[in-house]
Formats: structure tokens, sequence, C-alpha cells
């Protein structure tokens, strides 16, 4: 086995999850991922974690979802064994990225809708979401397998302690303000930030952060105080399909206008699963600049340097003040704009970012 995958397993037990003797750890596995789940599971086992694994098949789970007459029933089953876990580890590792494209929008919206209570569930645990490199991920990223393999452990494998007081400097400007503003060709977008907190992404629970790997600065916007117009032009897929040049307008802090270059009908099922769908529920600005090329994988796409995301849907409670609930859906989909040229970032009528380079760092 290749060492850089007991690497990862280390560190998405110690420093991600900061697993200790005596959890209760459930660990969902891709069908690629059998490789790091067996360092994982090592690592687990040295700890003295209690451990419960689960398939996590793309393919498994459309032909369930095809087959089903689409009158869903919440998994009790499912929600008692998150409800009693410490943490959940989520390694994907797909054979197929478009093995669910076929199922029908509208049966993945009722499925969402039936079983939100679950995610709602895992998410109250101390959660990680990693990847394992496949060559269907390779393929989906245009590189080869040993390209992308050392792709993924640079961005994986790296020092996240500095990382997370560079990310500090950011995190103190959004809590420290009440709007920011984004500017960009096709682009003009203002939000309130008022009385939210913003999460420094380090790759570790120990920061409210859930992705191995990280290196974002995310808040949640006031859910009706979003105005004006943002173009996405980094693509990405959603529900197994392409989709591109997406448009979105915002008024009272809802989606009234959309359009999109290519993938259109794959957006209006995401905006039209439930009413929270159609309003933010995060903007996050990358800044893992070790993330410097698009792979069609949110997990690494949403983390790069010289980026903002924006997501619709579910906010993180990490970031609401005590007794908000904040934006609620039961999808929560980020879409990417690129900002290292022609672009800035404004929070209070100050820039914080033009063209990428923070107001901290040299050459701004």
């Amino acid at each position: 086995m290749d060492e850089r995958i007991h690497e990862h397993a280390a560190v998405l037990v110690d420093w991600s999850a900061r697993i200790e003797a005596g959890d209760d750890v459930v660990v969902s596995v891709g069908e690629g991922a059998h490789d790091l789940a067996v360092a994982v599971a090592d690592a687990l086992g040295e700890r003295g974690a209690n451990v419960v694994t689960t398939y996590a098949s793309e393919e498994v789970q459309r032909a369930y979802l095809r087959a089903h007459d689409g009158d869903f029933e919440l998994p009790g089953h499912e929600l008692a064994l998150y409800e009693a876990a410490d943490s959940v580890l989520f390694l994907g590792g797909t054979r197929n990225t478009a093995a669910t494209a076929d199922v029908p929008t509208e049966t993945r919206q009722a499925y969402g809708r039936a079983t939100s209570e679950v995610k709602e569930a895992r998410m109250d645990t101390d959660w990680v979401s990693t990847v394992h490199p496949t060559r269907a991920a390779a393929q989906q990223a245009g590189m080869s397998f040993e390209e992308y393999a050392d792709f993924v452990y640079d961005a994986i494998l790296r020092d996240w302690s500095e990382l997370a007081d560079e990310m500090a400097n950011m995190k103190d400007v959004l809590d420290a303000g009440s709007e920011v503003r984004i500017v960009k060709a096709d682009t003009d977008l203002t939000m309130s930030i008022e009385g939210r907190t913003a999460v420094n992404s380090a790759a570790s629970v120990a920061y409210d952060s859930h992705n191995l790997p990280s290196g974002e600065v995310f808040t949640a916007p006031v859910e009706d105080a979003v105005e004006g117009e943002v173009f996405f032009d980094v693509p990405m897929t959603l529900e197994g399909q392409r989709v591109e040049n997406v448009h979105l307008t915002f008024e009272g802090g809802e989606v009234v206008d959309f359009s999109a270059g290519a993938g259109e009908d794959a957006l209006a099922g995401i905006l039209d699963t439930d009413e929270g769908a159609r309003r933010l529920g995060e903007l996050g600005i990358g800044m893992n600049r070790g993330i410097d090329r698009f792979t069609d994988s949110i997990l690494f796409d949403e983390k790069m340097g010289d980026t903002i995301h924006l997501a619709v849907g579910r906010a993180y409670g990490a970031c609401l003040p005590e007794g908000e609930d904040g934006n609620q859906s039961a999808v929560h989909v980020d879409m990417i704009t690129d900002m290292s040229e022609d672009s800035r970032i404004e929070v209070d009528g100050e820039v914080v970012q033009r063209n990428g380079t923070f107001r901290w760092e040299d050459g701004f």
C-alpha cells in the first residue's frame, strides 16, 4: 500500500476527527475507497475506538432509488445509528462519477426530504468527509491516475496548523463585518452577515471544519438579505450532470431568476427541492493555494485559492447565533466563481481582496 494512504488516515483520525479511545465511530466507505478504509480501521483500532462500517456505493443507491415508488419513509434504523455515534468518517471513492445521472429529479427530491432528519443527525456528530483517489475521479479531473493521486495528497498532507493561522485573518474580517459585496463580470452581489460567525475551516472539527482537504473561511448570509446577481464560471457536476455558466439573480434573499449554459434542468431540480433551496446557506472564500486547478470535485474545487463559492440551501449551525435556525433545506449545493482577475470582495465598503490577493498579502 502507498505509504501516503496511511499518512492520510492518520491526518483524518488525529487532526481532523480528533478520535479518542472509546469513541463510537461510523465509517462510511465509498466503493473505491477500500485501501483508505483499511488504513483508517487500523488507525481507529490503535486508538481504541468502537467502529461500525457502512458501504456507500452510488451504484447501489441508484438501484434503490430507481426501483422505489417514490413514497419514502424516514429510515429510523439509520437515524438511530447516527444519533448514537460520536463521529462519522465519510471516505469517498467512486467508480463512476455519473452513476446516479438517470435517477429522476422528483425521486431525488422526495428521498432528500424523507431523509433530512437522518442528515441532521449525521451533521450533529463530529463528522469529517474526505476522498480516496480513484481512476474515475482522475478521469473526471482530466488527469492520469498517478498525477491525480499526487494532486490529492499534496492537498491533504500539509501543515494544517500553519494554514489555520493564515486563514484566521479572513475570519477576523468577516466576524467584525456586517455586509459583503462581491464584484466581477456579470456579478454584483450584496449580502448581510450581521451577527454571523465565520468558520476557519482548517480540516478539523476543532475548528468546526468537516472536510479533508479544506482551506476556506465560510459564513452564513442572512437568508432574506441577499440582493443582486452572481455568475459562476467554474463548472460542476450536479446529480451526475455537468452544469456550466450558472447565473443567479436574488431579490429579498431569494433566487428569482436563473440560467445555465449547460445542465439547467439539473440546476432547476436543485432550486425546486424546497423553499430553502432558493436561498443562500453559505458564503465561502477559498484559501488553499495547494489546490490550483479544477477537478470537478466540490471537495477540492471550493477550497481553491482565488475563488469564492456560494451554496444554496442549508446553513451550517456553527455560523449562526444561538437560538437561530438559519436557512433550512434538504440540500446544500455549492457553486464556484473565479476571483483571480478583474474582481474584488468588499466588507463594509472596504476592499479585502482584489484580483485574488488579500489585503494582508504582498502585491495587494
